[in-house]
């Protein structure tokens, strides 16, 4: 009989946690990015030290169109490309991995495990990995938390957030994400600390960080791997924005094993 293993992207996530202690994630939305363009934004973000590009979006976004823009990051980069899908239209036989992911906290069981269904079979027969990833929704949600129909978590309810988490756990669950909203505002540090302080999962956090500041403050209170996608986006210089964050993901992710240094 033969048993899931963990693939490639997650064995290159987890060594990349190990020796860095935090990594940082560009995502990048093909409705707001066309081909060309994300190709040489993730080919700047790879410069400044971005560990993987994710694609996906909230609407908008067809097949087609994550098909393009993979190609295009591909011939410019050799980062991991993983799949952020917001539907199961979202899905490319070209990238490396997908979050597989299901809406926790959703109102509607389709996004709980329904539309997962669907998709499943369409990952198995591209051959791309799965990476099984909790995402909680909080703050005001944003697209993605009224799209999912989403019932968002209050910043100040961190122990709700936890206790989601802890069953996404319990769950089998490898990965969990807390997600702010595109553009909004950044999950607060003391409900990170909570999460972290509940399970053993890898924390991805998302959703409003813009800046390095945020970025530090997010590893320092136990985020594992930072997403930025909108401040990448409306960035001038992609590799500044990029690499500004990047720094301080891994000066925090160093102050927090008690390494110190710039």
């Amino acid at each position: 009989m033969r048993y899931s293993r963990r693939g490639r992207v997650e064995e290159l996530i987890l060594e990349g946690l190990e020796r860095q202690g935090a990594l940082h994630m560009t995502l990048i939305d093909p409705d707001v990015t066309p081909p060309e363009e994300a190709g040489e934004v993730a080919k700047k973000a790879e410069e400044a030290g971005t560990f993987a590009i994710m694609i996906g979006g909230s609407i908008g976004v067809s097949e087609r169109m994550v098909d393009e823009t993979i190609l295009e990051i591909k011939k410019k980069t050799s980062v991991p490309v993983i799949l952020f899908p917001g539907s199961t239209s979202e899905l490319s036989k070209h990238a490396d991995a997908v979050w597989f992911l299901s809406v926790l906290n959703s109102n509607n069981p389709y996004f709980i495990v329904g539309s997962q269904m669907q998709a499943a079979p369409v990952v198995k027969r591209y051959g791309i990995e799965a990476l099984p990833l909790a995402y909680i929704i909080m703050g005001d949600g944003g697209a993605v938390g009224y799209v999912s129909q989403a019932r968002p978590i209050s910043f100040d309810r961190a122990d709700i957030a936890a206790a989601y988490a802890l069953a996404a756990q319990y769950m089998g669950f490898r990965f969990v994400y807390l997600e702010g909203g595109s553009g909004g505002r950044p999950i607060p540090p003391e409900v990170i600390s909570t999460v972290r302080k509940t399970v053993d999962l890898v924390m991805v956090v998302g959703g409003g960080i813009r800046t390095g500041r945020l970025a530090y403050r997010a590893v320092e209170a136990g985020a594992d791997i930072v997403v930025t996608g909108t401040a990448v986006e409306e960035a001038g210089d992609a590799y500044s924005k990029v690499k500004e964050i990047v720094d301080a993901v891994r000066k925090a992710a160093r102050r927090r094993r008690g390494l110190g240094g710039p």
